[in-house]
């Protein structure tokens, strides 16, 4: 008979447990620390028809091991390519996590209908009618993708060796069950388990599958954190509601790389494309508006303009507020500082307001003279003309510092149409001919003295 045992789980980071415990040792939660009942079974999941998978593994000189280039497969979604490396591995297992109802499951099923290749999609969430309903607004005229709502791994691997598919959807991870865990579904042995039987049957048949994952409300994928180390490529799918645009990125990418991601706008028939994601962030207003700055920023490989918007007025309750949409609150303050350091200009006692347009967020340092300018724009009512753009650091001593792939920024910039661009004197520019004055600074005053002066 198969052994049963008692284990004590953390719901929060996955940490085991002999017996249970009010605070768990590793993320320090209180209460997190639930009981589960394990069934070990001598049987498995799935088994491998190729009988070559079964013979023990030999170490081999890593002089004698191929380089070749290893084979992708195309999902016909540029940027979805572009955030993998190219396209999906055969025999990966990709997570895909995001927030409910930022459009994963849409993401997902628009994929698996474009892809011109036998396609389950096992839904444990939605009915077959829900996504049928979805599906004739995305493409209703597919005729190579199987729906299958189901939560048993062991009736979706049933299904799998009649099907034989060429790649294999889970929506999502945390419905699944397996008979051989006496838990219930969600639980963390569940989770790691259901995993483990999709990655063996991953690497068995070569087959690409995709898993979406449920987040916890700080933002992380919900479950063992152990999920995200068994899987080759976790991937992020964030956004505001409130707006149309989508971001993919890259969390862990074992086949490529993690600096590169992925636009998309919401649409009703699906999640478009945005090739140009520049022209998009950018405000069609000629009209001359103080507190704006147009920024060159990167976000992962890939150029962006991004405008800034600033507004500063007098604190009318005595404390002023700092407020920033899209950027870091602590830096903000900090070049607050500075300005008011080593530039003079008192905004101890006026409210600063900070919006990044187009709902997205924005770590790149290369942004901070652009905040300045927009801050110092705001403060005097004085608009920056709009072929004017910006891509520098600032320093605590007052300097504009340089900025990694500063003529990639600047080449950006010249595309959309900018015809000045303010970069940090101490950057090695190569560039031989542009279309763009390049205006090479050293220290805020030297901004301040061309911009409003």
């Amino acid at each position: 008979m198969a052994k049963s045992k008692t284990v004590f789980y953390c719901q929060n980071c996955g940490t085991q447990y002999a017996k249970w415990v009010g605070q768990c040792n590793a993320c320090k939660e209180w209460n997190t620390v639930v009981e589960e009942v394990i069934q070990k079974s001598e049987k498995t999941a799935w088994k491998a028809d190729n009988t070559t998978l079964s013979k023990a593994a030999k170490p081999i000189l890593i002089s004698d091991i191929s380089t070749s280039k290893e084979y992708r497969l195309n999902i016909g979604n540029i940027e979805f390519n572009r955030v993998l490396g190219g396209g999906l591995v055969p025999g990966s297992v990709v997570l895909l996590g995001g927030e409910p109802g930022i459009g994963k499951s849409t993401l997902v099923l628009q994929i698996a209908l474009y892809l011109n290749l036998r396609t389950l999609y096992v839904s444990g969430e939605e009915s077959e009618k829900q996504i049928k309903m979805r599906a004739e607004r995305i493409y209703p005229n597919n005729k190579t993708c199987y729906i299958l709502t189901e939560t048993k791994t062991q009736n979706i691997f049933k299904q799998i060796k009649e099907i034989a598919p060429d790649f294999l959807v889970i929506d999502s991870i945390q419905t699944l069950h397996s008979d051989y865990i006496e838990s219930s579904a969600g639980s963390i042995s569940q989770i790691r388990e259901c995993t483990a039987e999709l990655i063996q049957f991953a690497k068995a048949t070569n087959i690409p599958v995709l898993l979406i994952g449920h987040i916890t409300k700080e933002g992380n994928i919900a479950g063992p954190k152990i999920l995200e180390h068994m899987v080759d490529t976790v991937l992020q799918f964030e956004g505001d509601r409130n707006y149309v645009y989508r971001i993919l990125r890259a969390l862990k990418n074992r086949f490529g790389s993690t600096s590169e991601l992925g636009i998309f706008e919401m649409q009703g028939d699906g999640l478009r494309e945005v090739n140009n994601p520049s022209e998009l962030l950018l405000s069609k207003n000629d009209s001359g508006l103080s507190g704006t700055a147009i920024a060159s920023t990167l976000e992962g490989m890939r150029p962006l303009m991004i405008e800034i918007q600033a507004l500063v007025s007098t604190a009318v309750y005595g404390t002023p507020q700092r407020s920033t949409t899209g950027y870091h609150a602590k830096r903000l303050n900090m070049l607050l500082a500075v300005l008011e350091k080593r530039a003079g200009f008192k905004l101890g006692a006026k409210d600063v307001f900070l919006n990044i347009t187009g709902g997205i967020s924005v770590d790149d340092p290369a942004i901070d003279l652009a905040v300045i300018a927009a801050i110092l724009s705001s403060n005097s009512d004085i608009p920056i003309k709009k072929n004017i753009s910006f891509a520098a650091e600032i320093g605590l001593a007052g300097e504009i510092r340089p900025v990694q792939r500063v003529e990639q920024r600047i080449l950006e910039a010249e595309k959309l149409g900018f015809s000045e661009i303010y970069v940090s004197n101490n950057n090695k520019i190569t560039l031989k001919k542009s279309g763009i004055k390049i205006v090479l600074v050293s220290k805020i005053e030297e901004v301040i003295s061309q911009l409003f002066l």
